[in-house]
């Protein structure tokens, strides 16, 4: 790639990273950073490459349990390691790997959950400062955070719609959250007369915006990493910031760009005393105002957990 493409100018003022589980991809664009979610797992199976993995991890969930039921939990979680670890030999820095949507709203599970793949991690000889847990931004999700956190084991708080999410995550001391600008925008081109946007009018890249500078006004070390973009507008209109997950097809396009690519974001050193904790009931009611947050925060949730049971289906079928 051509040093003036758009994907290495950004490079300049934002850690790029893989939102896919496509090995042959993260080769060739090399981020710093992959992640993965079941949607992507699930597109991975298809993959032929991935075939020893699924094998794999059956085989080993068959091991351990007897009970049927037991294994399939055992696989999901082998499986998701397993492709972990793949991503892992690719890239420098961290793979984020999804704990079951299902348990979005259940602290203790959450925490048990991202415990256990951890463990797997470590027992395969992958240290856990490689791996970011995501969760879900719900009010449990965050609270499970906290505490895994205070273990030892960095999050990235994930379906994040509202700006009450982003400010519990970093009251609560989360390394990473990962706003969905699409998905945002998604949402009001849907329930909206707007149908387009240009990007700085875009709803999605105007919350990541003013998330990132509330973090850096108040003085929080939570990373921003913009997800789920729709198009380069909304990367362009972001650069600069913490981190940007991005679609294969996307950093393609960046990669194909040769234009200069101003920086869009960056932090002036401002800094102000941090505000009162927000409580639980503030927190749930601001998201509950927001309505294209509760609608994407339960529909992400809704799609993950589909996407999970689908592929618990193709899994049921080697045990």
């Amino acid at each position: 790639m051509d040093v003036s493409s758009q994907l290495e100018q950004l490079r300049q003022y934002t850690t790029v990273v893989a939102d896919t589980g496509d090995i042959e991809a993260i080769a060739r664009y090399r981020p710093v950073d992959a992640t993965t979610n079941p949607s992507l797992l699930l597109k991975a199976t298809e993959l032929p490459a991935y075939a020893p993995l699924i094998d794999e991890a059956v085989q080993r969930a068959k091991s351990e349990s007897h009970s049927r039921e037991q294994q399939l939990v055992d696989a999901s979680d082998h499986l998701a390691v397993a492709v972990g670890r793949k991503i892992i030999e690719l890239v420098p820095g961290r793979v984020s790997t999804e704990v079951d949507a299902r348990l979005s709203f259940d602290t203790n599970a959450t925490i048990a959950k991202a415990e256990r793949l951890i463990e797997l991690y470590e027992q395969a000889g992958v240290k856990r400062e490689r791996i970011l847990i995501k969760i879900a931004s719900t009010w449990e999700g965050i609270r499970a955070a906290e505490q895994l956190e205070k273990r030892g084991i960095q999050c990235n708080l994930t379906l994040l719609f509202s700006f009450e999410q982003a400010v519990a995550c970093a009251e609560a001391g989360v390394f990473l959250i990962s706003p969905f600008v699409g998905r945002i925008m998604d949402w009001y081109v849907a329930n909206t007369a707007t149908k387009s946007y240009a990007p700085d009018e875009d709803p999605g890249v105007k919350s990541v915006r003013r998330i990132y500078a509330w973090y850096k006004q108040h003085g929080y070390d939570t990373v921003v990493m913009g997800a789920s973009f729709r198009n380069i507008g909304q990367i362009q209109a972001l650069a600069g910031c913490d981190r940007l997950t991005i679609s294969p097809d996307l950093l393609e396009k960046l990669a194909q760009d040769q234009s200069p690519l101003p920086r869009a974001l960056s932090d002036d050193g401002v800094r102000e005393a941090k505000p009162t904790p927000l409580s639980e009931a503030a927190f749930r009611w601001g998201h509950n105002e927001d309505a294209m947050a509760t609608d994407k925060l339960a529909d992400g949730i809704r799609k993950f957990a589909a996407d999970q049971r689908k592929l618990e289906t193709l899994l049921t079928a080697k045990l």
